[in-house]
Order: structure tokens, then C-alpha cells, then sequence
């Protein structure tokens, strides 16, 4: 019999996954699985727990929480020599990862996908010893996501996120940075950079409009020095994915990318603090299985 172990964060989103396992426990054991559960109690737990779910053999890993909890599931198989299949239940505040991959937010439309959804080889993110899926990226406004308070995220959700950084935004400062990308470079002061792997990044489906998940491309956005009513002007552009046509904005494509820094950044990786720079960026092609809705999703690139 095939098994599953399901990674749970508790405290995700409003909490309301707990109420779910019943349901989720009973498809899987229908789609033939054996199924088992693991309730996260903090940093690294889900990580932890996916390793221990590769030593053990288990055919499919469920991660069901936020971005960070889905990055810790990934950070744990990333660099084992079996790798289950990986399943998304979305339980978080913005869940950029399972909103790009068209995760709908129905529990049984969710049991539909991991239970008979379509198999989709998908690209990962390693930058020194770490891993990311969905984005890594520096700056004073990347800043914002771990800033939120937990508490606050859980209570008012995505919101939290906005409060916090109209909070933040007199105090934005450039930063002096070197980025090599792929044979080329970019020196200069800039207001952030974002190394994406999909289309959506803090709630914005739009800000990196040609991203595939499977293509062996970062979708490199780097934001040029500017005042604050540009800063806003080109927030605003992202919603419609105009901004990529902006003279502040940089946006290409590379499959790896180096970033130095004059100033102390600290890395974001999938929402979570992520250390600081310098810090080389390697796409990992087609390293990750995850289960999806249609293989023929628009963030995959068709390669037949």
C-alpha cells in the first residue's frame, strides 16, 4: 500500500486546517494511501519531518500550511536521493505558491488534486546551503514579510501585509548593489531585487509575467534607485504587469544569478528570512514533483 504522511502547520492562516484532517485523512485513505499526520510546533519542525518522511519511504509528502511551511517541506526533500511526490494544501496568508499553481482553496477540491491530480516535474531555487520554490529576493520592501507578526497575520491576513508596509515605506532606502546574471552584470543602487520561479509573489499574480515553473529560468525583477511616488506608480503598474516596461525596472531571465552587496541585506526565501548576502542563486531543473490540478497550466512551458 501506498503512504502518505501529511506535514501540517496548526497556526496557519485563520487555523482552520485542523478542522480539515478529517476530510483530507479519509480521501487519501479512499485514493488508496495509508495516511498519517504531522503537526508542526515551529521553526524547522516541517522540515525536519519531511526528511524523515524520505528516510522512511513514504510515496507522497502533503504540505499544508503557508509559503514558509512549504518552503521547510522542500528544504527537507530538496536533497535526498528519493523524493516523494509533493502535494499543496494552501493554509496560509498569501499562498503565492499554491495560488501560481492553480491550487483551488475547496478542501475537496484539494483532496481532488492530491488525490487524482496530474504529476508536474517543477524547477527549485538553491542559494548556499538553502532551497526556495516560489521566490528569494532582498531589499527594504522584501523586508516587510517577516516583519508581521504572527499573531496579526493569523487575525487580519493578507492585510497585515499592506498595514505593515505603508508603514515602511518613508523609510525605504536604496541599496548599492553587483548582479550577475547568467555572463551579464547590473552595478547600481536599487530598492529591491526578486529572483522568482513563478508568476506570483505576494499577492501580485503579475509581477513576473513570463515565468515558468519548468523551464530552468529564474525570472530575475531588479528595482532601480527611485523616490517614493515612484516606488508607489510602479507597485500600482504590477497589479496590471505593465511594470516590466518601466526605465526603473530590470527584467530578465537567467538560470544563475549572483548578488553582492555594499550594504547588510537580508535574504527573503519563499517569505521567510533567509540569512544575509552575498548569496548565488542556482536554478535546480525539474528537481521537485508536485501534484497539480492540469499539466497544462499556463505556468508550465509546453514542451510538446
Amino acid at each position: 500500500m501506498k503512504r502518505a504522511r501529511l506535514i501540517y502547520n496548526p497556526s496557519s492562516g485563520r487555523e482552520q486546517i485542523k478542522k480539515h484532517l478529517p476530510i483530507i485523512l479519509e480521501r487519501l485513505e479512499k485514493a488508496g494511501y495509508e495516511a498519517s499526520t504531522h503537526a508542526t510546533t515551529g521553526k524547522d519542525c516541517a522540515k525536519r519531518a519531511a526528511i524523515k518522511a524520505c528516510e522512511r519511504d513514504f510515496d507522497l509528502i502533503v504540505a499544508a500550511g503557508g509559503d514558509g511551511t512549504i518552503n521547510e517541506v522542500i528544504n527537507g526533500v530538496a536533497e535526498q536521493k528519493k523524493r516523494p511526490m509533493i502535494g499543496v494544501i494552501p493554509a496560509g496568508t498569501t499562498n503565492d505558491f499554491a495560488r501560481a499553481l492553480h491550487i483551488p482553496k475547496d478542501i475537496n477540491e484539494i483532496c481532488d488534486v492530491l488525490c487524482n491530480g496530474e504529476v508536474q516535474s517543477v524547477d527549485i531555487g538553491k542559494v548556499g546551503s538553502q532551497y526556495f520554490i516560489n521566490i528569494a529576493g532582498a531589499g527594504t520592501l522584501t523586508e516587510l514579510t517577516y516583519e508581521v507578526p504572527s499573531k496579526l497575520k493569523t487575525m487580519i491576513g493578507q492585510v497585515a501585509y499592506y498595514v505593515k508596509g505603508f508603514e515602511k515605506l518613508p523609510r525605504i532606502k536604496p541599496s548599492e548593489v553587483t548582479i550577475e546574471y547568467d555572463g551579464k552584470w547590473f552595478e547600481g543602487e536599487i530598492m529591491l531585487f526578486l529572483v522568482s520561479n513563478t508568476n506570483s509573489v505576494g499577492g501580485f499574480e503579475k509581477l513576473a509575467p513570463n515565468a515558468y515553473l519548468n523551464d530552468g529560468l529564474f525570472d530575475l525583477l531588479i528595482l532601480k534607485k527611485t523616490n517614493l511616488a515612484d516606488v508607489v506608480r510602479v507597485v500600482s503598474n504590477a497589479l496590471r504587469g505593465e511594470h516590466i516596461h518601466d526605465e526603473r525596472v530590470v527584467y530578465v531571465q537567467a538560470s544563475r544569478i549572483k548578488v553582492h552587496s555594499k550594504n547588510n541585506l537580508q535574504l527573503n526565501l519563499d517569505g521567510e528570512y533567509g540569512g544575509e548576502l552575498p548569496g548565488e542563486f542556482v536554478n535546480l531543473h525539474n528537481h521537485i514533483q508536485i501534484l497539480v490540478p492540469d499539466k497544462n497550466l499556463r505556468c508550465f512551458q509546453q514542451l510538446y
